[in-house]
């Protein structure tokens, strides 16, 4: 295994996020077709912002929405991985899984396997206990995603984060854990 991957899947490597990850993630969290499922795209200051945000949740917890290459050519493809949330719901504090790669990524199997990949570690490794996973009730793909990586829906829910978007704060809460 590479020094600078956390741990890998068959085809993708996990590592934290580099100064270089700036124009490639800000390129992903500009597009439209990504975004989609989220009130706006992000601009670059809102990238950086985001790497940091996810640096120092490594550095607090140990894990992260981590960057994510394919092993094969080391292309960064986005992120995969988890964050602790405290946002105020019925199915939190708990740590969230989620993914978000660019398109000519998509229909690979990425986001399965490095979910699959990412859940191992998080009981394995953290020793959690339980996972979350949060998408808007029209996000078919990622809603598709976390039944494949074995969670079962605990419900529909309001997201806090989300009660000025009215169009995105129906939510659904999957579950998975030991």
């Amino acid at each position: 295994m590479c020094r600078s991957y956390i741990f890998t899947s068959e085809r993708l490597g996990f590592r934290n996020w580099k100064r270089d990850d700036l124009e490639d993630f800000a390129a992903i969290n500009a597009d439209f077709r990504v975004m989609e499922y989220f009130p706006f795209v992000l601009n670059k200051a809102d990238t950086k912002a985001s790497i940091q945000s996810y640096q120092e949740h490594y550095d607090t917890y140990g894990y992260n929405y981590f960057a994510v290459e394919t092993l094969s050519n080391k292309e960064f493809i986005g992120f995969i991985g988890m964050a602790f949330q405290t946002y105020k719901s019925k199915y939190t504090p708990a740590t969230d899984i989620g993914w978000r790669l660019k398109p000519s990524a998509w229909g690979n199997g990425y986001a399965t396997e490095g979910a699959k990949r990412c859940l191992e570690y998080a009981f394995k490794a953290l020793e959690l206990e339980r996972v979350i996973a949060i998408c808007t009730i029209n996000n078919i793909n990622s809603e598709r995603v976390m039944q494949k990586i074995g969670m079962t829906k605990l419900g529909n829910f309001k997201h806090p984060k989300l009660k000025d978007y009215p169009d995105y704060e129906d939510c659904l809460c999957y579950e998975i854990g030991l």
